[in-house]
């Protein structure tokens, strides 16, 4: 009894109330946690960028171009064991929420939705990606995802010098908009130290002006180029948290495409895949709320379903009214 009535509160609990109150807790953590000594570490699986000197934790990308950048002998030799180390405390935490670091936890992202909330209330119509525009940019995370990787191997076997360093960091826009949390604004410009250097901070600072302008327009902008996203991706095969689907249940209505901040046409059209999760999914389950059959799509940990579509928890979320009204202007 007390388990059916706990299932029933998951299942209709105000999702977007939850999943505020969420975001706001871990961006307070990520990036204001070190004014209270918390630090979990330099393995985490979003953009906690240590370039804000308050951050509670850093971004794996970090020490992950560092380590890369090592010569091969020093690399798979005595650096070996800490590398090792430092993958296996990344997928620790990226087994525990899937790509659900990107929906709730990154501060990244958390900035993305807030501009779009700010939009919102200024009455300004999003934009949209056609299909054939959407298929095409969201390989572009593969691309940077490659550069976090291979820029710093071909620093390692000589072929690239010192002054491309920390290349992913340099244009990522969270190296310049994450200190901006704390007041600090220093890393708005360009280093003219080196050609290299030159050119990345300049594509960084681009990046991040880029950022500001596409996340007003576009719902989670950012999120379909973040090579961060794509790593998760690559194994999310690993995590205990699933997002599934029963395809005899779906009646193709549409609604959680409708709510799907990034566009992901599989989650309404797709009834034959079991695992619905998408590389640009970012498990934010607001299409498990949306859906208005029960148990059409559902999370699950370890085959245990923990949150469910049900007729009940559509008409709670939306009080009967069109999905639309629930959605955007």
């Amino acid at each position: 009894m007390m388990k059916n009535k706990i299932k029933n509160i998951i299942n209709n609990m105000p999702l977007n109330k939850v999943r505020f109150w969420i975001q706001l807790v871990m961006f307070i953590l990520f990036a204001y946690g070190g004014y209270v000594f918390i630090d979990f570490g330099s393995s985490i699986p979003i953009f906690a960028c240590p370039y804000n000197r308050e951050t509670g934790a850093t971004c794996y990308f970090m020490p992950l171009q560092h380590q890369l950048a090592m010569p091969a002998n020093v690399l798979f030799g005595a650096a070996a064991i800490s590398v090792f180390i430092g993958l296996l405390t990344f997928i620790a935490w990226f087994v525990v929420l899937n790509k659900a670091w990107c929906g709730y936890a990154c501060p990244f992202g958390t900035l993305q939705d807030w501009i779009t909330a700010l939009r919102k209330k200024l009455g300004i119509r999003y934009s949209t990606y056609s299909q054939p525009q959407f298929d095409k940019l969201s390989k572009i995370k593969y691309i940077f995802l490659a550069i976090v990787i291979m820029i710093p191997l071909l620093m390692g076997i000589g072929v690239l010098g010192g002054e491309w360093s920390g290349a992913f960091c340099q244009i990522c826009p969270a190296r310049i908009i994450s200190p901006m949390f704390v007041g600090d604004f220093s890393q708005w410009k360009i280093d003219f130290s080196s050609v290299a250097a030159m050119i990345l901070t300049t594509i960084g600072v681009l990046f991040a002006a880029v950022f500001f302008v596409g996340s007003f327009i576009k719902k989670r902008f950012f999120c379909f180029f973040c090579p961060m996203s794509a790593l998760h991706y690559t194994m999310s095969d690993l995590s205990l948290l699933k997002l599934r689907k029963d395809g005899d249940k779906c009646t193709k209505c549409g609604d959680c495409y409708k709510v799907c901040d990034m566009q992901i046409k599989d989650i309404a059209d797709d009834v034959t895949s079991t695992n619905i999760l998408r590389d640009d999914c970012m498990f934010c389950m607001k299409c498990v709320a949306a859906c208005p059959e029960d148990d059409a799509l559902h999370v699950d940990i370890l085959n245990m379903r923990v949150f469910s579509s049900t007729k009940e928890g559509f008409a709670k979320r939306m009080g009967m009214s069109h999905l639309e009204k629930n959605n955007d202007q």
